[in-house]
């Protein structure tokens, strides 16, 4: 499971909104072989004044934050990470250089899903790949 929040600019996401969205769920779904049914996303436009960034990024710059469970791989991370940007830069054109994301791993027992412990949980997708 992948909980997925997309840090922009109102109009970058206006804008990129459905292509973004695909471009993330592709690359979650190739990387780490999610059912493609499992698209876990939210938006949180920001304005300008309140968007704050390096003068070396454009107005499309984005912040991509994934919480996900632990037990992956490094090289199945840094595939997914290589995906994100691949994806976005083909489907959205917006450059990697606009492009920060982050992975937070937690232990399935930290998450509670559907009224269980995810640690309960029967996943129809594996987490050690």
């Amino acid at each position: 499971m992948s909980q997925i929040k997309i840090y922009a600019q109102h109009c970058t996401i206006e804008k990129y909104r459905v292509s973004l969205s695909n471009a993330i769920h592709d690359a979650l779904v190739s990387a780490l072989q999610y059912p493609s049914d499992k698209r876990f996303q939210r938006f949180i436009d920001l304005s300008a004044e309140n968007f704050i960034y390096p003068t070396d990024r454009s107005d499309n710059y984005l912040i991509i934050e994934i919480s996900m469970f632990s037990g992956r791989k490094i090289e199945t991370k840094k595939q997914l990470i290589r995906q994100i940007f691949n994806n976005i830069e083909h489907q959205c054109k917006i450059s990697p250089q606009d492009v920060e994301i982050t992975i937070f791993e937690t232990p399935r027992e930290n998450w509670g899903i559907r009224g269980q412990h995810a640690d309960e949980l029967q996943l129809n997708y594996k987490v050690s790949i």
